[in-house]
């Protein structure tokens, strides 16, 4: 199975990326998940447990009697952000009938985000054309 295979695998399913878009958005409780999401408890339960389960998230308890828990993204989890803004951009530019609701801006100054490839030896931006895939001299 290749590597796209398997983080779709992971995230590909309507709930679970959506779990992972509210969790960027700084929902991190169950309750919230659900009243956010529309989601029932036990579609909610097996998504936070897979994403728990693969390091993408974290259980952290915030209550001890009863206990209770958040659900925070991991290092491994935020990593997933760009490919997240990346989907979220598309589909407001190719499959919104209205205008987008909410732009993406850089918090600290509040321009809009602009998504895109840099090279760090060459220090310029550039467009999908201009990526070839090569084979990984390690592994040859």
């Amino acid at each position: 199975m290749s590597t796209i295979e398997r983080t779709l695998a992971l995230v590909g399913d309507r709930w679970t990326i959506l779990v992972l878009r509210a969790a960027f958005r700084g929902i991190h409780r169950f309750d919230d998940f659900c009243a956010d999401l529309g989601i029932g408890r036990p579609i909610l339960t097996a998504r936070l447990r897979k994403l728990v389960a693969a390091g993408l998230m974290e259980r952290v308890p915030y209550q001890h009697h009863p206990p209770r828990y958040e659900y925070r993204l991991t290092p491994k989890g935020t990593a997933l952000s760009p490919a997240i803004v990346a989907l979220v951009r598309w589909g407001d530019e190719n499959m919104s009938t209205t205008p987008p609701t909410t732009r993406l801006v850089h918090a600290p100054c509040g321009t809009e985000l602009e998504q895109g490839f840099w090279c760090k030896t060459c220090a310029v931006r550039f467009g999908p054309t201009a990526i070839r895939g090569v084979p990984d001299a390690a592994q040859a």
